[in-house]
Parts: structure tokens; C-alpha cells; sequence
């Protein structure tokens, strides 16, 4: 599989509309806008810019996600009750599982970094075998694809 580098004037990539969930809305009609930029090879990541109209919402995150604020201003306001104002160069880090509540008074543009979150002992015996495959010179290649390849090896035996 060829790889390539992936680049974007982020302020002038063109959005795409997109939904949320009409239950998750509290106050206004807020309107999304988004565009995948690009998606890691084995799918456990996404990049995402996003962007929203005025409005307030509640919102569940499904995976873990990272984001920076290129423009606009939005407060989120935690499960605890504490307000954060977050505006551009802020950046903020959701855990997969987590709900808070979010209010724009006007428009606000993100980058997300979205990744499938993974049961803690299968990620640490993930990355215990990557660091195998650096220590024996192997570490170019796909973990999983030498994994399996392993793994069928032995049965043939």
C-alpha cells in the first residue's frame, strides 16, 4: 500500500453539511459543517475540520478526540459544571465515553484528530509489540499484517 503525504490550507478547505443528532440541540439551530481530511491506514484515525453556527448543544463523544480552535469562540461546559471559554489556538483532548454541552454565539471552526479509543491491556500488548518489531529491525512494516503473518505461520506448523 502506497503512502502519501497529506497537506491543506485548513482555512480554505471547503466544508461539506453534516448532521447532529435533533436531540442533542438545546438552544437555536446550529449548523455543521465538516470535511474528513484524511483517514490513517489502518482506520483508527481521522482528521477531521469542522465548523458550527450559532447555537447551543449537547455532545457525546464516541472516540477519543483532540481539537484546536482556528477560529470563532465556543464554552463548553463539563460534566462537573465548569465552564472554558476555548477560542483560536485553543486545543482541548475529549475521552471516548465523555458528554458536555457547548454554546457558540456565533460561528466556530475546528480540527479534530479523532481516534477509535482501545481496550487498555489489547493497547498496551499492541504497542509492546511495536516496540518488538523496532528492537529486531522490523519497524517499517505493519504491526498487524507481521502479527497475522506470525500468527498463521505457527498453525501451519
Amino acid at each position: 500500500m502506497s503512502k502519501s503525504i497529506v497537506t491543506a490550507t485548513l482555512a480554505d478547505v471547503e466544508l461539506e453539511p453534516s448532521q447532529m443528532p435533533a436531540d442533542w440541540i438545546l438552544q437555536g439551530t446550529p449548523q455543521i459543517r465538516s470535511k474528513m481530511l484524511v483517514r490513517t491506514h489502518d482506520w483508527t484515525s481521522n482528521i477531521v475540520v469542522w465548523e458550527c453556527t450559532a447555537g447551543s448543544y449537547r455532545w457525546h463523544y464516541n472516540q477519543d478526540e483532540a481539537v484546536f480552535v482556528l477560529s470563532g469562540e465556543g464554552f463548553m461546559t463539563n460534566e462537573n459544571g465548569a465552564e472554558r471559554r476555548f477560542g483560536p489556538g485553543d486545543m482541548g483532548f475529549f475521552p471516548a465515553g465523555t458528554t458536555c454541552t457547548w454554546r457558540h454565539p456565533d460561528h466556530f471552526r475546528k480540527v479534530a484528530v479523532l481516534k477509535e479509543s482501545m481496550w487498555r491491556p489489547l493497547g498496551f500488548c499492541f504497542k509492546a509489540w511495536c516496540k518488538i518489531l523496532r528492537v529486531i529491525g522490523l519497524r517499517g512494516s505493519s504491526p498487524l499484517l507481521l502479527l497475522l503473518a506470525a500468527l498463521l505461520g505457527w498453525q501451519s506448523r
